[in-house]
């Protein structure tokens, strides 16, 4: 029988197993709930832009989500039908079926999962399983999942499974273990004080057969892989008032893998970051080094999935079109990491608050390589395969930056119907480092984002961006009004068009409706090609035209 039958037996069977184990006297209290998302193109042939000639008429993502909760029991499953996949996801991305599905218990401070979870040790350095569909990840795990307070103040997390790779789950076996401990709930004084400490620590365990990937060293060996591979973490968290601290440390054993070129170094990542936050004022200050901490549940993966852990890329998240032109991937051979960030709001009735108040932030990012020991980029150049790796010194930076922006933003209230918020943005981007072509693009972003509101009812939102770029194909220059009836429709169009070397619009109209807990956009246009990341991590996608249609239902 097929294997994704078989899925979608097991998947009904275990909503089935938690309404029998859901006692009668709860089954009053079982509730049903869930979710519908597709997005679906109509593509169309664009020379112009360089779209990709597909033979079907119509792709679409769409996903169904259903839970069954109830006092004791909860159990859910999700239907996915990626036949025909939207532009961009790897080959492997294409299917349908019921993927995910588990049933949970909890009674009092334990729980138990059976099937399909995510789970995120600390912030993730080890282990961090979670979906992003517009990246096309699900790295879920499959197994069992087990989590008690024995005490206040004190988490116990224990959990076995295999890894989702799209359609399948890879051989190796991923196993852990997480205990958290607050020690106000022990310390009395500290509580009193408004003061917290949170010690934690982390154990991953990957257990994969060095017999599933044969990898030749030269025309006569082979490498010598290890079947286990250990990681570990620990952290602190100290917060005072409006004071916070995180200090974390993980380490990574051997693991030669294709992202570091099959060498024999061991991983590391370190982390701070401080914050301090009151009424109207904020400011954050973070560093990271990590080197050789790629760690996939397969090692010869390549791409975006089986990853079990996640390293934050310490870079700021655009939502503007061109600021977010050229997003940073994080670079899991090596890198030094730094990020600052500072908010303030200048009260009202004083000289730059005016009638209604000031809002200023600005953010810094850089990142820039590891010591190369006068090889440069070694992982990258190959000059490690089956050796113990290069080891850079901890405090050491290479001279090749990969990213740095700088970004202020002022957002100001001019009237009670109109304000605008203003950005300026430097970046740097290194596309060689990210992308393995093209050199270091420089550029120099304004952004301005104006709201009027006629009426309740009515707003109008207009932007006008424009981005002076050094390198690539040249400045870009975007524009957007977007007239809003509340509560229900929304009609938005925009054009990003290229002043340099294209000449090329990429057009946009969109309309959308809302009503309840349902939203339907409908749209044509162009989409260029580029990157879409999300957290660090990035999926390519290639330049589209069609129409374009969305659905989305929560209950």
């Amino acid at each position: 029988m097929n294997n994704r039958f078989i899925t979608i037996r097991f998947a009904w069977l275990a909503l089935l197993l938690a309404a029998i184990a859901t006692p009668q006297s709860a089954l009053s209290q079982v509730t049903l709930s869930g979710s519908i998302q597709s997005d679906i193109l109509f593509p169309q042939d664009d020379e112009e832009i360089g779209t990709e000639h597909y033979d079907e008429k119509v792709l679409t993502n769409t996903y169904v989500d259903l839970k069954l909760g109830s006092k004791y029991v909860d159990a859910g499953g999700r239907f996915e039908f990626l036949k025909y996949p939207l532009p961009g996801y790897e080959s492997d991305f294409e299917g349908w079926g019921v993927p995910h599905f588990y049933v949970k218990g909890h009674v009092k401070s334990m729980e138990l999962t059976v099937g399909d979870y995510y789970e995120q040790f600390g912030s993730g350095f080890i282990l961090r399983t979670y979906e992003e569909r517009s990246l096309g990840i699900d790295n879920a795990l499959r197994g069992a999942r087990f989590s008690y307070m024995p005490v206040a103040g004190v988490s116990l997390k224990a959990l076995t499974g295999k890894q989702r790779r799209y359609w399948h789950h890879n051989d190796a076996l991923v196993s852990g273990v997480d205990v958290e401990v607050g020690l106000e709930q022990f310390i009395k004084s500290l509580e009193s004080h408004d003061t917290r400490i949170m010690l934690g620590a982390s154990w991953v365990n990957k257990h994969e057969k060095a017999s599933d990937d044969a990898i030749m060293l030269d025309a006569t060996h082979l490498l010598k892989l290890p079947e286990y591979v250990n990681a570990w973490d620990a952290r602190v968290n100290f917060s005072h008032k409006g004071f916070n601290l995180l200090a974390e440390y993980a380490q990574k054993s051997q693991d030669p893998s294709f992202d570091n070129l099959y060498h024999y170094g061991t991983g590391n990542v370190a982390m701070i970051s401080a914050s301090y936050s009151k009424k109207g004022m904020s400011l954050l200050l973070q560093a990271k080094r990590s080197e050789n901490m790629a760690f996939r549940s397969r090692r010869s993966m390549t791409g975006t999935s089986s990853f079990i852990n996640h390293l934050p890329p310490f870079t700021h998240d655009q939502t503007y079109a061109l600021p977010a032109q050229y997003p940073y991937a994080t670079q899991f051979g090596g890198e030094w990491a730094f990020q600052a960030e500072a908010g303030y709001t200048f009260k009202k009735d004083t000289p730059l608050g005016g009638k209604y108040g000031t809002k200023l932030k600005a953010n810094f990012s850089h990142v820039r390589g590891l010591d190369d020991g006068g090889i440069k980029n070694p992982v990258r150049d190959g000059h490690v395969m089956g050796s113990d790796g290069y080891k850079s010194s901890f405090f050491k930076m290479s001279d090749e930056t990969y990213y740095q922006d700088l970004d202020i933003q002022i957002e100001k209230r001019f009237t009670r119907d109109f304000s605008l918020i203003f950005m300026y943005m430097n970046q740097r981007y290194n596309m060689t480092v990210v992308e393995g072509h093209g050199g270091m693009i420089t550029s120099n972003i304004l952004v301005a984002d104006g709201k009027y509101k006629f009426s309740p009812k009515l707003t109008l939102r207009c932007e006008l961006q424009y981005q002076f770029c050094k390198g690539d194909v040249g400045d870009w220059a975007f524009g957007l009004a977007e007239l809003s009836f509340a509560p229900h429709w929304m009609f938005t169009v925009n054009d990003m068009w290229n002043c340099g070397e294209t000449k090329v619009h990429f057009y946009q109209a969109l309309v959308t409706y809302s009503l309840k807990s349902h939203r339907i956009q409908a749209g044509y246009g162009r989409t260029d090609a580029g990157y879409n990341c999300s957290g660090g991590v990035c999926r390519w996608v290639p330049a589209t035209r069609g129409f374009t249609l969305s659905y989305n239902y929560s209950f």
